[in-house]
């Protein structure tokens, strides 16, 4: 095999893998049925056994939000339009201004954060 002008040569085990020799057929049995073996979830199957790592879900009881997490939820989110909505229309102190823009977005994306926290 020549490779740039240079003539290799590799041994013969290199140059190509041996054909791997395999007994080819069935892995069944012949005349097997789909329900004759167990299924995984049947009552012979025990499955692996218990973790003692396990911790059971938080019951729902526990998982009722304090009330000033909505309060604040839609106090950020109405706080924040409005001040967008006040800047697009000139009224807030100062005359337009990207930085209110800014504090809005600010307070709408505090309002979204807060709202992953309310269960």
């Amino acid at each position: 095999m020549a490779r740039y002008g240079v003539a290799v040569s590799y041994p013969r085990g290199m140059a190509r893998p041996e054909k791997r020799k395999y007994e080819g057929g069935r892995v069944t049995p012949k005349g097997t049925k789909p329900g004759d073996r167990p299924s995984f979830g049947s009552s012979r199957d025990h499955g692996p056994e218990a973790s003692s790592r396990y911790t059971p879900p938080v019951p729902i009881e526990d998982k009722v939000s304090p009330r000033w997490v909505p309060v604040l939820m839609f106090g950020l989110l109405a706080l924040g339009v409005i001040i967008i909505f006040l800047n697009y229309i000139d009224v807030v102190p100062g005359g337009r201004s990207n930085w209110y823009l800014l504090g809005g977005l600010g307070l709408i994306l505090g309002g979204i954060i807060t709202a992953t926290q309310y269960r």
